[in-house]
This record gives C-alpha cells, structure tokens and sequence, in this order.
C-alpha cells in the first residue's frame, strides 16, 4: 500500500512542479519506470494511458490550463 501512495504522490508533484515540457516529460519516463517496477496492474493501466496521450498531457505545461471546467 505504501509503494501505492508513493506513486500516486509521485504523479501528483509532477503536475504541481512549475517546469518546462521537456522536464516534464523525463520525469514521467522516470515515473513510468517506478510503476514498471512496481508491478501494480491498476498503476499499469494508468501509465499506459498516459503514455498513449503524453503529448496531449504535457501540453498542460505549454500555458498550464486544461480543459476540465468543459
């Protein structure tokens, strides 16, 4: 359980950290990695959806605005 808030923490200060996308994106690849090793699948499935929409994420970081209020 422990590993599991640790990547969910994770995730959550890439997004909070003021950086470029360029940064960004290398700290997600790190992220990757810990979810890899990890091994939990419902962490899989996420990264894997990240990773298939990375650029559209990381665009966060072109203005740091989303979408969500749509």
């Amino acid at each position: 359980m422990e590993k599991a808030c640790s990547l969910s923490h994770s995730l959550r200060m890439i997004f909070n950290k003021r950086s470029i996308k360029d940064s960004a994106r290398l700290n997600m690849a790190r992220w990757y990695n810990k979810v890899e090793e990890a091994g939990f699948h419902s962490f899989n499935v996420i990264a894997a959806t990240f990773y298939e929409y990375s650029e559209e994420i990381l665009n966060f970081y072109t203005n740091r605005s989303t979408n969500a209020s749509a």
